[in-house]
């Protein structure tokens, strides 16, 4: 075993990205009430540096700052250092964000915050280079003894604006305008891009939620505009390069307008959301491709990211080999020796080895710009012979790949973020009907009620090298709440539905504010953070909030529940002005409001036929329904109670609480479930 020069605390710790920084000269030391107080006894200011294991300026800074002895000994002297994994502790992330945020007007990682010994903030940013960074770590140690009663004041003040920054403004409560959201829509049309999908700007992230949300808005509205508008974005990300054509998944975002360059780490959040939106499209539109990239985009995560436990890892590197890409991209010589001389010519019109795929030093990024229909005429090919040479040119690339040095995986088990992929799983087998995708979910839902769950309800956040720790966040709990109910909905296991309810419960009790409508990211109980946080909006992931109001919205339509109904639609209500404003930051308010404009319909199918029912209703594009199911007489949901009849499979239609007569005619229930 290699000798290392430095060895920190952070070497006890189970996370990759602390563990990238234990044999720093920086003496690191993870989160604890222990090291708080030792700032408090030693009277240091805190250095409180959050990032995570794939984020490529975060290697950069540690390489230019904290690897750097000179640097870390006036970090040392003056500083207690504490290196936090933001996907661990995002609660922590959270507060310091919205400090740099407020200080600074903008936010990222690498993030460094300084604090006072008792925790709160005085100044902060994001990345900083060695030169910068001396500068800044001298002048606050400065500041500290010569002058501490303007840093006091200063924290004094900065603390009550991160205590308002996340406050809903809005608390009283609020009437439903059901032309809020074509109002909305109207004003967000002018920040899309037309030609090339997306936001109209770079660089451009995926956002799986704002599409999902106007897949939703042009079946509901038959909006033409952001129909073309969705489906150009569909394709676009797809046939670019931030979509791996080789094995498969997306990367966290491009860095140009055309989905042309990645950012190349993948994480496990952005590619189960896009499974998700891939699924409904497919549901939607039918068009086959949709569906090939639901399929190739697991196979990427089952090979890649799926544990020997039956869960599923957080990330993987951008860099490999210390550069940034080097395990995705091609010199036009090495694609010529693999593919062959007599290949390499239409190789290089489908991927575009040409000046649209060249990146720089030689190299290029596979990439499509055709549809493989049209490609296919063009090139006097049949659609097989055309399927059967990618698949022959993707193995052989494949091969070669394979013997790089892999970027590194970021392996812990993050229960928000798999209760994410479980939904994804389950909408890719309603999408496919591969019955593998079921069982995959299945599989991983197990394992966190095995693994990650303790006290019947409750829930820890990460799993690591067989451990669980850090209790859940409201994510963690925001997410399995709505694979629980999305497990029912497939399976007719009551089990799940009732658990789910049962979760909700704990959660209104242990996270939400009656007094604003909205819940905090941390448990009552919780108590080393220097103020309690709300999550309010959505960005790359549902605001946890948000995805709450939904799971109050289903539950109280599957156990009659009618103040949780009323909650959800305050939740989103308080946002008014924001979604007038800009509806990208509250798409996922949005969906829950779709439901209450176009109302949700119960349907409940009991019998014995259940699945053969529920198999073809899967495969139609039913965004408004909420599925009840039962194959016996004795079911608990209410939905379902006293209707099981013997030897039949009524389904029954309900909405506004009144329901249309049983029927066992599935025409009769897709006319009646149409908007």
């Amino acid at each position: 075993m290699e000798n290392k020069k430095y060895t920190n605390d952070l070497v006890h710790e189970s996370s990759p990205y602390l563990l990238q920084h234990a044999h720093n000269p920086v003496n690191w030391k993870a989160w604890s009430s222990e090291v708080l107080l030792e700032a408090k006894v030693s009277n240091k200011l805190v250095l409180i540096s959050v990032g995570y294991s794939a984020c490529h300026w975060c290697h950069v800074m540690e390489q230019e700052c904290f690897e750097d002895e000179a640097v870390a000994a006036i970090m040392n002297t003056y500083f207690v250092c504490i290196k936090i994994d933001r996907e661990e502790r995002p609660d922590i992330d959270q507060v310091y964000m919205s400090a740099v945020q407020l200080m600074t007007g903008h936010g990222g990682w690498p993030l460094n915050c300084f604090a006072l010994p008792d925790g709160r903030p005085i100044y902060g940013g994001t990345y900083y280079p060695k030169k910068q960074w001396l500068n800044i770590l001298e002048s606050l140690a400065d500041m500290y003894r010569n002058d501490s009663e303007k840093m006091l004041q200063y924290a004094t003040e900065l603390t009550a604006g991160i205590q308002k920054v996340d406050t809903p403004l809005i608390m009283e409560e609020q009437q439903l305008d059901v032309t809020l959201l074509n109002q909305a829509v109207d004003k967000w049309k002018r920040y899309l891009d037309y030609d090339l999908g997306g936001k109209a700007s770079a660089p451009k992230f995926p956002l799986p939620n704002n599409y999902l949300f106007l897949l939703r808005h042009a079946y509901y509205t038959a909006d033409e505009q952001i129909k073309r508008q969705v489906k150009t974005t569909l394709q676009a990300m797809a046939y670019g390069g931030i979509y791996d054509q080789i094995g498969g998944g997306f990367s966290r975002y491009s860095v140009d307008a055309n989905w042309k360059v990645p950012h190349f780490e993948k994480m496990l959040y952005d590619n189960a959301q896009l499974i998700t939106l891939y699924s409904e499209a497919y549901r939607y539109f039918k068009d086959e491709f949709y569906k090939t990239i639901v399929i190739e985009t697991i196979q990427f995560l089952d090979t890649d990211f799926l544990s020997s436990v039956g869960a599923y890892y957080s990330a993987m590197d951008a860099d490999s080999e210390g550069a940034e890409g080097k395990y995705y991209i091609w010199t036009k010589s090495e694609l010529q020796s693999i593919i062959g001389a007599e290949e390499m010519p239409l190789f290089t019109l489908y991927y575009n080895v040409n000046e649209k795929g060249y990146w720089e030093d030689d190299q290029y990024i596979l990439l499509k710009n055709k549809q493989d229909h049209f490609f296919a005429i063009e090139n006097s090919l049949s659609i097989e012979e055309l399927n059967k040479k990618i698949s022959n040119w993707k193995s052989k690339l494949l091969q070669v790949r394979l013997k790089r040095v892999t970027p590194v995986k970021d392996d812990k088990i993050l229960t928000s973020w798999n209760g994410l992929m479980i939904k994804a799983l389950l909408d890719a087998f309603k999408a496919t009907g591969d019955k593998k995708y079921l069982n995959s979910a299945i599989r991983t839902a197990e394992f966190i009620t095995s693994y990650l769950q303790f006290d019947e309800v409750k829930l820890f956040h990460v799993f690591k090298s067989g451990k669980a720790y850090i209790h859940g966040f409201l994510e963690d709990y925001a997410f399995v709440i709505e694979a629980w109910i999305a497990l029912y909905e497939i399976t007719g296991n009551e089990f799940w539905l009732n658990h789910s309810l049962q979760m909700c419960t704990f959660t209104m009790e242990a996270f939400y504010d009656a007094t604003s409508y909205s819940f905090y990211f941390t448990e009552k109980s919780q108590s080393d953070l220097i103020v309690r946080k709300r999550e309010l909006n959505d960005h790359v992931i549902p605001a946890s909030n948000s995805v709450m109001a939904k799971n109050l919205l289903y539950l109280s339509h599957y156990f009659g529940l009618s103040d949780w109904k009323a909650i959800a639609l305050q939740m989103c209500l308080q946002f008014n002005e924001g979604l007038k404003s800009y509806l990208g930051t509250y798409t996922n308010y949005g969906l829950v409001l779709q439901h209450f404009i176009y109302p949700l319909k119960e349907v409940a199918i009991v019998g014995k036929a259940v699945d053969e029912k529920m198999n073809v209703l899967n495969a139609m594009y039913l965004p408004n329904c909420i599925f009840a199911l039962c194959t016996h007489s004795d079911s608990t949901v209410p939905l379902c109670k006293d209707r099981y009849v013997e030897e039949k499979t009524f389904i029954y239609v309900c909405e506004n609480n009144t329901c249309n007569l049983p029927t066992e005619n599935l025409d009769v229930v897709l006319d009646l479930l149409s908007v």
